[in-house]
């Protein structure tokens, strides 16, 4: 969707990005053969299939994001503003609205993902706790034991990434909710160094936090939805 930004033919899913849109999409091929055939007769089935397209077209505009702020980052290679040119200033600035746009996915994503799991395993979360994340939905199912063979593998991605997430989700609530990213990092600075040259976030740190928390979506959701195949086969739907 954005390699024609670099002058790149549009790339062919692959890996585990292209294992989770397929079984997304056997998922959402197999509730769309029973609601043809009549068996979805309070629509439950046809709002798991709207949820699941949009969940599969957040995670490649999640993808897409995240590719194209890793390819600006490769662009930079002064250490402060003052030591770039107009070009490299504008590759920056490309950047950082691409890492930002890719950060605020992931949680939105894993947000979407966490309803999604809530209504089919019917975990009921909102009585816990009304306005409620996808880490939330996952503790309510890791505290009930419920669907063990998927619960314990999705906490253990959690946890596996679990640095780089919290880091991530320091910064979208920075830039949500405070002030963004790269100004509170000014900030800091210029509070520390007053007078001196302000130097650049950590943009190598904050690039690989966020490939991780990209894979870290993309497993979670590979999980959720081989699971979901398998519900929807034994007609636990």
């Amino acid at each position: 969707m954005l390699h024609f930004m670099f002058g790149e033919e549009e790339r062919m899913p692959d890996g585990a990005f292209a294992e989770t849109c397929s079984y997304m999409d056997q998922f959402v091929s197999a509730l769309s053969r029973r609601i043809r055939g009549g068996q979805d007769p309070d629509n439950k089935l046809r709002k798991y299939e709207v949820w699941t397209k949009g969940l599969r077209s957040s995670l490649i505009e999640l993808e897409q994001s995240h590719y194209a702020a890793i390819r600006f980052k490769e662009r930079i290679k002064s250490g402060s503003a003052s030591d770039m040119s107009p070009e490299e200033r504008l590759d920056y600035d490309r950047y950082v609205y691409f890492d930002k746009n890719s950060f605020i996915r992931v949680f939105s994503l894993l947000d979407k993902l966490g309803t999604f799991l809530n209504e089919l395993l019917g975990m009921r979360t909102e009585r816990i706790k009304p306005h409620f994340s996808y880490f939330t939905v996952l503790r309510n199912m890791r505290e009930r034991n419920a669907h063990p063979n998927l619960t314990w593998r999705l906490n253990d991605i959690k946890e596996h990434y679990k640095d780089s997430t919290n880091r991530l989700r320091k910064r979208r609530n920075v830039e949500i909710h405070y002030m963004n990213s790269e100004m509170q990092d000014d900030l800091i600075q210029s509070q520390r160094m007053y007078g001196a040259e302000i130097q650049l976030e950590n943009i190598q740190l904050q690039a690989e936090d966020l490939t991780r928390c990209l894979h870290m979506a993309t497993e979670s959701l590979r999980l959720t939805f081989q699971y979901a195949v398998s519900l929807e086969r034994q007609h636990h739907l």
